[in-house]
């Protein structure tokens, strides 16, 4: 105990010097607007910011058309059978068991139906699931209960946890955003394709960001991968989409899109070697050494 009462201290200002240290390192970046984020009595799905989003969004409001007024129709007919067919008004039931053309329509439409559908699905998941050529290659890992990220290309690892709601100031972000931010961002390039190698180390968890349209379950044992491409520099968050365990709940995700200049001053920052950057780097590395 006396060992102990002795090194709290120390363990103690260690960490205020640790949580600083990560803050400072933040502050470093441009001032950022929140831009995927929940909002308070939201129904709708968030604005998207990549192509792969805007899909996502014209296909959820396409089959929002398509099946209200199926809903009409067949609540329409239950009406319709309560009223005029129940056994006050019509005593004398029908003894007929087919109706061909009925059984033909009933049968065609609802494949016509499906077939227009899928003339819209299967691009959209073609795209999402066929990979690009990648300007930027992350590894994520979900572990109980917080995301790894290591940048392959680059040699920069670092891992990711929830900020509790007293740190939310020491990091930039406002009260509102308890439960969403995290110590640590995943900071890509605005503009550039980001492919992303999905995996877990213990149960499956699920790398999702809402404004990007993407979601991929990390599975133990296996690699996955997704790709997006943001349109505008921001904040944007998501969370593990995959029941993981008892704090499933506070496995928040947060990526920075910043420009070239900024991603790449923050690698350097980070240890990154770039003796070796990619050819659409060479730029933003010759301004970031200007600065």
């Amino acid at each position: 105990m006396r060992v102990w009462n002795t090194f709290l201290p120390v363990v103690a200002a260690f960490s205020s010097v640790l949580v600083a240290a990560r803050a400072g390192a933040e502050a470093l970046l441009p001032e950022l607007p929140v831009l995927g984020a929940p909002v308070a009595d939201g129904i709708a799905l968030q604005t998207p910011y990549t192509a792969l989003a805007r899909e996502v969004v014209f296909l959820d409001n396409l089959l929002l058309w398509i099946i209200v007024p199926i809903t009409i129709f067949v609540t329409a007919l239950l009406v319709w059978v309560i009223v005029f067919h129940n056994r006050r008004a019509n005593p004398e039931p029908a003894r007929f068991t087919h109706n061909t053309p009925l059984e033909v329509a009933w049968t065609v439409v609802p494949a016509l139906i499906l077939v227009f559908i899928a003339i819209f699905t299967f691009p959209a998941l073609r795209h999402q699931q066929i990979m690009p050529e990648a300007d930027v290659t992350i590894k994520v890992t979900g572990l109980q209960w917080y995301w790894d990220y290591e940048y392959v290309d680059h040699g920069v690892q670092f891992s990711q946890f929830m900020l509790e709601r007293e740190e939310l100031a020491d990091y930039g972000y406002s009260d509102d955003l308890y439960l969403l931010a995290t110590d640590t961002a995943m900071v890509v390039p605005v503009g550039r394709n980001i492919v992303l190698q999905v995996t877990a180390a213990d149960v499956i968890h699920a790398w999702a960001i809402p404004a990007f349209g993407v979601k991929q379950d990390g599975i133990p044992g296996r690699l996955a991968e997704l790709w997006f491409n943001a349109e505008e520099e921001g904040i944007y968050f998501g969370q593990c989409s995959e029941l993981c365990g008892i704090n499933h709940a506070y496995m928040p995700i947060t990526v920075k899109v910043v420009s070239e200049a900024d991603y790449v001053a923050w690698l350097e920052r980070q240890g990154a070697d770039l003796a070796t950057a990619p050819a659409w780097m060479e730029q933003a590395v010759q301004l970031a050494a200007a600065d």
